[in-house]
């Protein structure tokens, strides 16, 4: 039996799962006679619990199974549930006690963002025209996390196709996508209630186009997302979660649904640095991957352990840089009216209180240390006036002021992906997934229109290669050389310091690494307001750690440091 949301999903199909799970517990497995609660529970935890003979696995992932539930219909976490998600559990229980745990993912619940290869469970991209594809290859990230013993539980909703198929001004919301619908945050799940703006869609972001719902939710116990540029970052800010951004080619892309080779990867999300630490463990390629040439980049660290990094004086004599121009205080951009970036009075205060942890802790804040092609008075030269090519009118001829990357390389990997399908693919082009949507518009296909499909499928690979080679080389000199790197290097920077995901977009261009943690909650302000009488929940705000490329063990020591110190994840009050 397979569970989807919300086509296929019911509240009672998960309950009658459950139910006969349950049964076959019963015949098979002796009760654990004292219940271990879950919630916020992390890996090492878990770990013990299972070890010491209080908990296993299948009862771990009953307890998931159950929350599944009682909260999918609420949040709609989840697009697809794993009906031998038990039996696998059941299977590592025996495993344990016959040889013990392979290691500290033994047994453990995990879920994988959908656009990552499973061949047991369908992988859609959250796109209708791929709603029951299963894949005829897992992908490498999947491989390695069954072979780290984890149990991969569902498949989460995300933005369609990564957030690369709505452009402005259709702007498709986080989290959204036509074979999933809306998704909404458990720091506030309910619906906009604006009329005429909120279509729906959810009072809080959730985030996107990964998601962390289920596992701020505690749907289980960490989860996979993948990021073109902020979809790690950016679902982690919105749900208090610690998430990693790897360095591009740490993590082999194999079996992802792509949008660029470029800066595509994945990473985790968690609810502490340690769980987030080890999951990137389990997912890292040790060996160059054959199926991706990115891999290979960066050295793993022994065994794949990054909990040796967690060290909670890590910030004693430690260097962080605070770019304050254009992320924590407005900025005027040259050729541009008015200023770019800057925080609201609220958000601020946090930072500002961030800022301060780290100088209590020892170490040594740059303030500012602002990226020169941030401040660049020459309008060429400056990264804000160097925009991705994302909205309706960035057609072929009106793309001289953005770069084209995104929408070149979508055309190229695309193409190849659906290529590496075979016999399983349901359609062989991007142009063909165009005219399946356009057809099919009564299924809702096109509720945000597809306008970053459209001007990806007007890219040639061939023809345009030089305008994407000249396009790729600005993005790398002003976001790294003349960037983070110079940053970095004119300030003997051990990190740069962003407010909740501001960073995402430079660090992500060069393929740099970060590292999102939890710092508090913010007031949930918006334009035009809320009606009067409707009170919103506040909303998470992160502080994000980035740093040049390979440089995650010292990102991670910093952020665990920084997390024992503040220590302001809280579970979220919608999802008990």
């Amino acid at each position: 039996m397979q569970f989807s949301v919300p086509l296929r999903y019911t509240i009672l199909s998960v309950l009658v799962a459950t139910l006969g799970c349950e049964i076959e517990i019963e015949r098979g497995t002796p009760a654990v006679t004292a219940p271990f609660d879950v919630i916020e529970a992390t890996i090492p935890e878990l770990q013990a619990a299972m070890e010491e003979g209080r908990l296993t696995s299948r009862d771990l992932v009953q307890q998931y199974l159950t929350r599944i539930a009682v909260y999918e219909n609420r949040l709609n976490a989840t697009i697809t549930v794993n009906p031998n998600a038990l039996a696998e559990a059941g299977r590592l229980d025996r495993e344990r006690s016959e040889s013990g745990a392979r290691g500290p993912l033994h047994g453990i619940p995990i879920a994988l963002k959908d656009n990552i290869h499973t061949t047991d469970m369908p992988t859609t991209g959250g796109a209708l025209a791929f709603e029951g594809l299963i894949p005829p290859y897992d992908a490498t990230l999947t491989e390695q996390l069954r072979d780290a013993g984890a149990v991969i539980i569902a498949k989460t909703v995300m933005t369609e196709l990564a957030n690369w198929v709505a452009g402005a001004p259709f702007d498709m919301p986080d989290n959204y996508s036509s074979l999933g619908g809306y998704s909404f945050n458990p720091y506030d799940p309910r619906r906009d209630p604006r009329p005429g703006i909120g279509d729906g869609m959810p009072v809080l972001s959730p985030g996107g186009s990964s998601s962390g719902i289920g596992t701020s939710a505690n749907l289980w116990v960490a989860n996979v997302g993948t990021e073109t540029s902020g979809s790690i970052l950016w679902p982690s800010n919105q749900n208090m979660l610690v998430g990693i951004k790897p360095t591009v080619g740490r993590v082999s892309r194999h079996g992802i649904i792509p949008i660029t080779a470029d800066q595509d990867t994945a990473g985790p999300m968690a609810r502490t640095v340690t769980d987030a630490a080890i999951l990137l463990g389990a997912i890292e390629s040790r060996e160059p991957d054959p199926d991706d040439p990115a891999t290979g980049r960066c050295e793993a660290p022994p065994n794949g352990d990054y909990t040796a990094f967690l060290d909670a004086d890590s910030l004693q004599g430690a260097r962080i840089g605070v770019p304050r121009a254009g992320f924590v205080e407005p900025v005027a951009v040259p050729g541009l009216d008015g200023t770019r970036g800057g925080l609201n009075p609220a958000q601020a205060e946090l930072f500002e209180e961030a800022v301060t942890v780290l100088e209590a802790r020892g170490a040594v804040v740059v303030d500012p240390a602002d990226l020169p092609s941030v401040v660049d008075p020459d309008p060429d030269r400056n990264l804000f006036n160097w925009g991705i090519c994302a909205a309706e009118s960035a057609t072929r001829g009106n793309d001289t002021h953005c770069s084209i990357v995104f929408k070149y390389g979508m055309k190229r990997d695309f193409n190849a992906w659906l290529a590496s399908l075979g016999d399983s693919a349901p359609m062989r082009s991007l142009t063909e997934l165009r005219a399946w949507n356009r057809e099919n518009v009564l299924l809702g296909t096109l509720t945000y229109e597809q306008a970053l499909l459209d001007i990806s499928d007007e890219m040639d690979p061939e023809q345009d290669r030089a305008r994407y080679e000249a396009d790729r080389a600005k993005d790398l000199e002003l976001a790294g050389s003349r960037g983070i790197d110079a940053a970095v290097a004119e300030h003997d920077l051990d990190a740069l310091l962003f407010p909740m995901t501001r960073g995402a977009n430079v660090a992500a261009r060069p393929g740099y690494p970060t590292v999102i943690v939890p710092m508090g909650l913010v007031p949930n302000e918006v334009d035009p307001a809320f009606p009067e009488g409707f009170e919103p929940q506040p909303a998470p705000f992160g502080v994000s750690f980035a740093g040049p490329a390979c440089s995650e063990p010292r990102l991670i020591a910093l952020a665990y440091a920084f997390e024992q110190a503040t220590q302001r994840r809280i579970a979220p009050p919608g999802a008990p």
